[in-house]
């Protein structure tokens, strides 16, 4: 029995259903010869001299440059590196989190993986959340909706920009026509005209047709490069919810994640990275294939480099 992978359809990398899944990862050999394939696309490349050849292959998964005899771990570099687990059950864990709709919890994923313990469920969360968003991914542009929302335990009697002690979240929300299209997603320290422009200026195309409300913290976009249409909701007839429909539905939508697939338990410090796989989900929403979104998070996690616990938790080493 061989631990190739088997050869993909024409354009398709990835497997379609969950049995597929077990066809094509079947062995560890299986799993690293696909992270392999994700890491070196057009070919080996050795990271030490560059030498672009055919490796030999070493026990334990290593490769060895034929050119400068360096050895390298087809996982180093990547989230899985130093990892103590099977990368087939990292593999199932993607995949798991990918074909779930909402998500899933760290206490789900120990569950349904029988991991040992929370700790290691919460961090392999918190690494694929950073694997979540590409870097280099293109700006938002056209016609884009910007507001901000607030997200934590519910304050008596105070809403809106007034609440205290509450997480603020900047949201933009491209137009598609009458529809949605890509969200972007901040955690900002306040409401400020610096927070919200540096927002806008890091999440949206110059030259786009910016529409918020009347807040004063909007009022320069117009100064870096944007069309600004502001509108005074308490001027309008119409609520802020006809007028922003698309942004107020994002915050709705993300509300009930945190909530409910989450169980409102996240720490502000944790944020933008909730805020990153609710974008990750929201803007692959129209994807039929499950598995696109497991190849998509596979081709990212082997990108970005390695995230230890410690630069995860925070100085009191709290998680959430």
């Amino acid at each position: 029995m061989t631990d190739a992978i088997p050869p993909p359809q024409p354009g398709i990398d990835y497997p379609g259903t969950f049995g597929e899944f077990e066809a094509w990862f079947g062995s560890e050999a299986a799993c690293r010869a696909y992270v392999r394939r994700l890491r070196w696309p057009r070919g080996f490349s050795c990271p030490e001299c560059g030498a672009v050849d055919e490796p030999t292959e070493m026990s334990r998964g290593l490769l060895r440059c034929r050119a400068c005899g360096k050895q390298v771990s087809v996982t180093a570099g990547t989230i899985f590196q130093d990892t103590h687990k099977p990368l087939r059950q990292w593999f199932l864990a993607m995949w798991f989190i990918t074909s779930q709709k909402n998500g899933v919890s760290a206490l789900g994923l120990q569950r349904v993986l029988g991991l040992g313990s929370y700790r290691t469920a919460w961090t392999w969360l918190h690494k694929l959340r950073r694997a979540m968003i590409r870097p280099g991914r293109d700006n938002l542009h056209g016609e884009v909706e910007v507001d901000e929302t607030y997200v934590g335990a519910p304050e008596e009697g105070v809403r809106g920009r007034g609440a205290t002690g509450k997480a603020i979240v900047a949201i933009a929300v491209e137009k598609d026509g009458r529809g949605f299209g890509r969200v972007r997603l901040r955690h900002i320290k306040d409401v400020s005209a610096d927070s919200l422009l540096t927002f806008v200026s890091s999440a949206v195309e110059p030259g786009s047709t910016i529409q918020t409300d009347g807040w004063p913290g909007y009022s320069g976009l117009r100064n870096v490069g944007y069309q600004h249409q502001p509108t005074v909701i308490s001027a309008s007839t119409d609520p802020a919810h006809v007028v922003m429909p698309r942004v107020h539905k994002v915050a709705s939508l993300l509300k009930r994640w945190l909530m409910g697939t989450l169980q409102g338990g996240i720490q502000h410090q944790h944020l933008d990275y909730y805020l990153d796989e609710f974008a990750f989900r929201f803007n692959r929403r129209r994807s039929k294939a499950r598995g696109m979104l497991f190849y998509r998070l596979a081709q990212q996690a082997v990108a970005i480099e390695p995230v230890p616990y410690r630069a995860i938790i925070n100085a009191d080493g709290s998680e959430s």
